[in-house]
This record gives C-alpha cells, sequence and structure tokens, in this order.
C-alpha cells in the first residue's frame, strides 16, 4: 500500500510538472471588442487553473472598445500566470487599444516590419480629437526628451478629459513595466506611431522576434514584476499549446459584429410586421423575434447612439405607414432618409471595427424602399382591378332563366340558381342581366337577343 501510495504521489507531483511546463497561446486577429475580451480573459483564468508557466498573447488588431481593452488589461495585470504580448505575424499591428495592452503585458514583443501606437480614444458621439499640433515629431524622430512637453488642450472639455484619463492609464501601465512613458502619452495626444525596431530602441517593447521559439529562447531567464512578486522566467523547453477562439467566441464576435447586429434588427422587425399583418403562420412571428432578442443583446454589448436607434425604428414605422396607407412615396422617402441617417449615426465609424459599411446601410434601406415600392404598385393594381366576387361583382352579370314555377322564376348565374325578378315577363332560356341584389333575390332585366348573322 506504501509502494501504490508513493507511486500515485509521484504520478501526480509529475503530470503536474507536465502540466506547468507549457506556454498557452491565444490568438486574436481581429477589432477588441466583448468577443475578444470574453476569450482573453476566460484564457488567462484556465492557463492558470492547467497550471501554465507562460501565456502568449498572439495579437494583430487595428484597436477597439476603450471598455473591453480595460477589461483585458485589468485581468493580465491581475493574472497569477506572466503574459508575453506579441505583435504577429509580420505585417500585423498593435494599434490604439492594443497598445495598452502591449504596454499591460509582462513582456511586450514585437515580430519585424510590425507597428503600435496611434493610441488617441475616439469618443463615440463627440466631436472628434484635434490633429497633432504642428511641430509634433514624426513617428520615426529621434527618441523625444525627458521634459514633457504640455501639448495643446482639446477644444471640447469632454473629449480634454477623456484624452487626459488615457494619458494617465497608459503612463501608469508604463510605470509599473518599467517602459516608455514619454513615448505612450504621446501615443496617446499625438497619436504617433513606431515600428518594430524603434520601439525597442525608444524602451517601449522587450523583445523583437522572428517567431514563436525565437520569442521563447530571447525571454527565457528574465524576470517580471508580479503581483505575488518577482519571477523568473523558465520559457526554454516549454511546449506550446494552441487556445483559439471556441464556438462560444465565435458566435459571440458574430452577433457582436456591428453590421450584423443592423441586419439582426432588420430582420427582427420585418419579421415582426409580417406576422402581424398577416397572423396564423406563425414563422415569421418567431423567426422575427428571434432576431430582434439578438440584436438587442448585441446592441446591449456595443456602444451605440440611441437617437439613431430611434431614427431606424421610425424610418421602418414611416416604410410599415407607406404599405398601409399609400402617399405616393412621400412616407416612403421619409422612412428611407431616417433609415440611411440612423444607419449612418449607429456607430461611430473612426472606431476600429464598429464602422457600418455603406453599401450596406444603402443596400438595405434601397431594397426596403424597392419592397415598399412593389408592394404599393401590387396594392395599388388589386385596388385599380375589376371585383370578381361578392355582391358587388353580381351586378351586371348575365344568367338564363331556367324556369317560372308558381309565379317565381329561377335563373342561373355563375353556376348558381337564384330568384330573380323582372319588370316583364320572363320565359325559361331567355337571357338576363343583374341590375340589382336585394338580400337574396335578383333584379334583373332581358338581355337583348344577339343578331344571327345569315
Amino acid at each position: 500500500m506504501l509502494c501504490c501510495c508513493t507511486i500515485a504521489a509521484l504520478l501526480a507531483v509529475g503530470a503536474g510538472a507536465a502540466r506547468a511546463a507549457s506556454v498557452q497561446v491565444l490568438t486574436v486577429h481581429d477589432a477588441i471588442g466583448p468577443a475578444s475580451a470574453d476569450y482573453i480573459v476566460r484564457g488567462l483564468q484556465q492557463a492558470h487553473q492547467r497550471g501554465a508557466a507562460l501565456v502568449v498573447l498572439e495579437m494583430d488588431t487595428p484597436g477597439g472598445l476603450d471598455s473591453s481593452m480595460r477589461q483585458i488589461v485589468q485581468a493580465i495585470l491581475a493574472s497569477p500566470v506572466p503574459v508575453a504580448t506579441y505583435v504577429s505575424p509580420q505585417g500585423a499591428r498593435a494599434a490604439s487599444a492594443g497598445t495598452y495592452i502591449l504596454y499591460a503585458s509582462h513582456i511586450a514583443a514585437m515580430a519585424p516590419a510590425t507597428t503600435l501606437g496611434a493610441a488617441t480614444p475616439v469618443p463615440i458621439g463627440m466631436p472628434g480629437v484635434p490633429s497633432a499640433p504642428k511641430g509634433s515629431p514624426a513617428p520615426d524622430s529621434e527618441p523625444v526628451a525627458q521634459d514633457r512637453k504640455t501639448p495643446a488642450a482639446p477644444a471640447d472639455a469632454m473629449t480634454a478629459k477623456q484624452v487626459n484619463d488615457a494619458a494617465a492609464f497608459i503612463r501608469g501601465l508604463a510605470e509599473q513595466r518599467g517602459r516608455n512613458a514619454v513615448w505612450a502619452e504621446q501615443a496617446v495626444r499625438e497619436a504617433v506611431s513606431l515600428t518594430a525596431k524603434e520601439a525597442l530602441r525608444e524602451n517601449v517593447i522587450d523583445v523583437v522576434a522572428t517567431d514563436m521559439a525565437d520569442l521563447l529562447a530571447q525571454i527565457d531567464g528574465r524576470t517580471v514584476q508580479m503581483a505575488q512578486g518577482e519571477l523568473r522566467l523558465q520559457s526554454q523547453g516549454l511546449t506550446l499549446e494552441a487556445h483559439p477562439p471556441d464556438s462560444r467566441n465565435r458566435l459571440l464576435s458574430v452577433i457582436a459584429n456591428p453590421s450584423f447586429a443592423l441586419i439582426l434588427l432588420m430582420a427582427g422587425i420585418y419579421g415582426l410586421v409580417l406576422e402581424f399583418s398577416s397572423p396564423g403562420f406563425g414563422v415569421p412571428g418567431t423567426v422575427g423575434a428571434i432576431c430582434l432578442l439578438l440584436a438587442l443583446f448585441a446592441l446591449q454589448l456595443l456602444p451605440v447612439n440611441y437617437a439613431a436607434v430611434a431614427l431606424i425604428l421610425l424610418g421602418f414605422a414611416l416604410l410599415a405607414a407607406e404599405l398601409v396607407t399609400p402617399t405616393l412615396g412621400v412616407l416612403g422617402v421619409g422612412g428611407v432618409v431616417a433609415f440611411v441617417a440612423g444607419g449612418l449615426l449607429l456607430f461611430d465609424r473612426d472606431v476600429p471595427g464598429l464602422g457600418i459599411p455603406l453599401p450596406l446601410i444603402f443596400g438595405i434601406a434601397l431594397s426596403a424602399a424597392a419592397g415598399v415600392m412593389l408592394a404599393g404598385s401590387m396594392a395599388l393594381r388589386a385596388r385599380r382591378a375589376p371585383v370578381v366576387s361578392g355582391r358587388e361583382e353580381m351586378v351586371g352579370a348575365l344568367g338564363e332563366v331556367t324556369q317560372s314555377v308558381n309565379g317565381q322564376v329561377w335563373a342561373r348565374i355563375h353556376g348558381e340558381n337564384w330568384q330573380v325578378r323582372a319588370d316583364v315577363p320572363l320565359q325559361p332560356g331567355q337571357r338576363v342581366r343583374v341590375v340589382a341584389l336585394t338580400g337574396l333575390i335578383v333584379k334583373v332585366r332581358p338581355e337583348p337577343a344577339e343578331a344571327v348573322t345569315p
């Protein structure tokens, strides 16, 4: 029993060591948003549970949402597992939100021919940040002096608050990781950028590595500052374990895409309109309700302009009103204009990954307008078409007298036997035309006999 327990303990220790001797690789090659934040936060938690020695965040991003970026930064700062952010492959970038994540990481690395910077926050729904003052150094200029010059304050008070907050945030990250705080503030206030070689020279990053193996070789033996104290990295010989986004993250990424959210909103509203206009079928209402709920979930994740949402809903209401009460296109044109304006204002196109393509907006608007015009033209043709059934259609119809019994004259009209009355006597076989319909009795007049050509 003692031998068995000893062997089991050794196997458990060996399994723990095997699990520790691994590098968890997370990949973000898209804009920073709710989906990528959830993926990275859960990835760091799972890496700690697996006993990983290092997490490598392979990143290529144009930027993204400030809220998602801060969520990722907080997870990195609190992670008990060291995080190395690696801007890769060659040609990739860590712009805007990616720069903050790079500064927050324990190890900042870049592949050759990659860039970082342009970290100025773009206020959503607010006036834009002014361009850099004249005389600002170019991205490839010499290292700046440590004596910071106070940049020109933005003209808008809210923008100034956001820029100052972002500058203080990245400056704090730089001071905690021992990196260039002066350039970090420049990246926020003046939107400057650096290449990988320039970033290494300016003490913005720690390593320029050609690939993952080169990265692990260069950071081996480095000491990083963790929340629990200093930690010496031992990255040589570690096993790489890639953990790409799973189906949950991919679904969240698709739903949180602004273009897809707009399509879901349109499909949801159309489905409910069709269900209310012709109830009983069920499919349009069910699909529309699901799409509308998914769209509301996506809009809850994204920073939207609710005035733009109101414009989109007004556009759909005007288009629906055009179908019900045709106004020669006045309401339809107003609906298209309101929809296009709402689509343009729904998200800020300056924020990476949030702009809705103009072809999609105009395509949806033109499709809605074409649908309204088609439905309106069909309704107008139906209104002008002659009546083919009902009481109104009976007036003017032709019939033939079939019999006369006890003073009651009967005629066959549209294949049905009707009791008829006329101002003159009627004979069986005589053709008649309906003049009026009173209850179940039809008033007719004799139809002149057709002339026969000899």
